[in-house]
């Protein structure tokens, strides 16, 4: 008995180092040391023109070791290519490392690979360029001239084309920082080595925390079609994971995980800390207060504090600030900090991205003023420069030899333009120099300077339709959770929980700020609680109430025994088919006017998942609009409205006025300058009145 005492707490000290030694480097072999791969694809890209080039971006993470980096085209060139004459030139970050002939007799597509030294890599962003000199007709005498743009000149490039960037991950060190950056590492998600779980027993507190700091490091997820799963924690849901961040209430936490945590003066605090269970590093969130885990999961959610955390452990007490500064639309924003330079000759652009929130809208008489300058020897009949939103033109002005030094195009965004949420701004150059065809393309010789100064006056109006054309309105508003309350069945299965993925991970793409409310019920909640909240009702008529309450309000009902749907107004349907499909419906919340409610429904959970994938990223969301869809497993998709479009009321010159403080203060102040010029008037008048009636005595 004697040895077994002082057996058991030697074997808590082991635990303990295998936590906090700095030699473990918080497992060296969590991630493993093997070369990996990160691909970043091109798009199709055609390219025509004498002189033509293209840009590609990718990212080299802070904790890679590259060792090779690749680039292979697939491309296409104009079968008039004078092979001899013509020339692909590759440059990183602005420095040429390979040159090629294109081969414009060899039959169909051509490819190529070329190695990209390692000296010219950075860590962040960097930028391929592709830039060809296609000729397709040979002088007749040396030194002649050419044709300077002509459709025959021509170079397509793959989407195939791709960068290849091979490397070995660092161990993550003794950090919660570094955590953090392996978490959202491009790798780590694409490969999907990343995961946030909760325990199977867990409550609406636990999904709750578990909910912000899903939607934070969505937020942060630089693959915007790779979500960031929420699961139950389970080893067959976690064996392909390498990164786990566990949210759990104390008394709820896994078995193998209590020991690792530090519980010691817990009291009326949270605890985030940093352990390795089995090779896996795993960022445990946990507390034995509900309202304390949903404040760490806030601060989990809040990246900025995230990355500052050098140690493995972090209590969270009432006093902490977690919270993320609030959202604030600046109505006049500065494009650039300190000017943009844009060189080369032909087309030259610069784009400028503009956050706003989702239910926001560019509305009348927002500007743009951009003020630059140019080089004087360019071909001003031919040299211009084009703003445009969202890749739509809005104004253009040419260029000039007296402007040169010093020139403004002042633009108002038009109301047509329907521009709600995040959006770009363009500044495209053309700049043509005179007999480009005889002249030596020097990359320094034409250039352009948007100034520091081009500002954008925004004003933006609320867009309060409840509408999938508006989503993620009603449940974001002004880029914080709009009092959200999310209905799910009593039992969960994973197809909810992956249909918490979807929804989280594009609502917390948008969400701006860690603040707001997300509540979480059982489907028997009553309808009082229900009252000032945005619903997100999940499930079927069989496994959730308030979607069974509410069947004669939804716009594609379910029959009377509740497994599939039935014909209405807008799509007829098969009762076979009708158990089969999984929808989506926008409707007006019966428990309060002006509020609404999202079925995300389906005769099971998995037709449920089925239509929340097209809520679940970006790249789906534009197949959803009007306030009803309807989707199978074959991928068919049908988008209606149901709502009756209601017919704007005339303009009106006082509202409008009224909605405009720059104009209210313009007139107020025009009104006092009038006052002012009236009652100079009358005391002018008085005076030479009195002067007269002294005169006439």
């Amino acid at each position: 008995m004697k040895k077994r005492k002082l057996w058991l707490p030697a074997m808590f000290m082991m635990v303990m180092l295998q936590v906090f030694s700095p030699t473990s480097a918080l497992a060296e072999d969590a991630i493993t040391a093997v070369t990996k791969q990160y691909q970043t694809n091109f798009t199709d890209t055609s390219l025509s023109g004498g002189n033509t080039y293209m840009q590609q971006f990718f990212q080299v993470e802070s904790y890679w070791n590259v060792t090779s980096i690749d680039v292979h085209l697939d491309y296409k060139v104009s079968q008039l290519t004078q092979n001899e004459r013509s020339s692909v030139t590759l440059m990183m970050n602005g420095t040429p490392f390979h040159s090629f002939r294109p081969l414009a007799q060899e039959p169909g597509g051509q490819q190529m690979t070329a190695h990209v030294p390692a000296e010219l890599i950075v860590k962040g962003v960097n930028t391929l360029n592709v830039q060809g000199h296609l000729e397709t007709t040979t002088p007749v005498v040396d030194n002649a001239c050419l044709p300077t743009d002509t459709r025959d000149n021509w170079l397509q490039i793959a989407k195939t084309s791709r960068i290849s960037v091979n490397y070995i991950n660092k161990p993550i060190q003794s950090s919660i920082r570094d955590f953090n950056q392996h978490f959202i590492g491009l790798g780590t998600v694409k490969d999907g080595q990343n995961a946030i779980a909760i325990p199977k027993e867990n409550n609406s507190a636990v999904l709750e925390a578990a909910t912000y700091a899903l939607s934070g490091f969505a937020k942060a997820n630089p693959v915007s079609d790779k979500p960031i799963p929420l699961v139950e924690y389970s080893a067959d849901n976690l064996k392909d994971k390498q990164a786990v961040v566990l949210i759990s209430l104390l008394e709820d936490l896994p078995e193998e995980i209590k020991p690792l945590v530090q519980v010691n003066n817990l009291e009326n605090k949270a605890l985030i800390q940093l352990i390795n269970l089995a090779d896996r590093l795993t960022l445990v969130i946990t507390s034995k207060d509900a309202g304390l885990l949903v404040k760490a999961g806030r601060l989990a959610a809040n990246q900025a504090l995230l990355s500052q955390i050098d140690a493995v452990r972090k209590e969270v007490d009432s006093t902490t600030e977690v919270e993320t500064p609030p959202m604030n639309v600046s109505r006049n924003m500065t494009l650039t900090e300190t000017g943009d330079k844009l060189v080369g000759d032909r087309h030259r652009e610069k784009a400028y991205f503009i956050s706003l929130p989702g239910n926001r809208s560019i509305s009348d008489a927002s500007k743009l003023s951009i003020k630059y300058r140019y080089a004087r020897n360019l071909d001003f009949d031919r040299s211009m420069v084009t703003v445009s939103i969202n890749d739509t033109p809005i104004g253009s002005k040419k260029l000039s030899t007296e402007l040169a030094d010093s020139d403004q195009i002042d633009l108002t965004i038009p109301k047509t333009l329907n521009v709600s949420g995040n959006f770009t701004v363009k500044v495209a150059f053309d700049l043509e120099l005179k007999n480009a065809g005889c002249i030596e393309n020097q990359e320094q010789m034409p250039w352009a300077f948007i100034e520091k100064d081009s500002k954008l006056q925004l004003n933006t109006k609320d867009r309060a339709d409840l509408l999938f054309n508006n989503y993620p309105y009603p449940f974001l508003r002004d880029g914080s959770y709009n009092k959200v309350a999310v209905v799910l069945p009593k039992e969960k299965d994973p197809y909810i929980y992956q249909t918490l993925t979807n929804l989280f991970n594009l609502l917390g793409r948008y969400a701006q700020t860690n603040t707001g409310e997300v509540l979480f019920y059982q489907d028997n909640v009553s309808a009082q609680k229900l009252k000032g909240r945005e619903i997100i009702a999940i499930g079927s008529y069989q496994d959730n109430q308030v979607i069974r309450d509410n069947n004669d309000k939804l716009y594609f009902r379910y029959d009377k025994s509740g497994r599939g749907f039935v014909s209405n107004e807008k799509m007829s349907i098969d009762t076979n088919y009708g158990t089969r499909i999984g929808t989506l419906q926008l409707i007006d919340s019966p428990y309060e006017n002006g509020l609404g409610l999202l079925a995300v429904t389906g005769s099971g959970s998995k037709y449920a998942y089925l239509a929340s994938k097209l809520i679940g990223s970006e790249g789906t969301l534009w197949k959803v609009f009007g306030d009803g869809t309807v989707t199978d497993i074959d991928g068919n998709i049908r988008a209606f409205r149901f709502k009756k479009e209601t017919t704007s009321e005339p303009s009106n010159v006082l509202t409008d006025v009224l909605e405009r403080k720059d104009v209210l203060g313009f007139m107020a102040a025009a009104l006092l300058v009038g006052l002012l010029v009236l009652l100079s008037l009358i005391l002018m008048i008085r005076k030479y009145s009195s002067k007269k009636r002294r005169n006439r005595r």
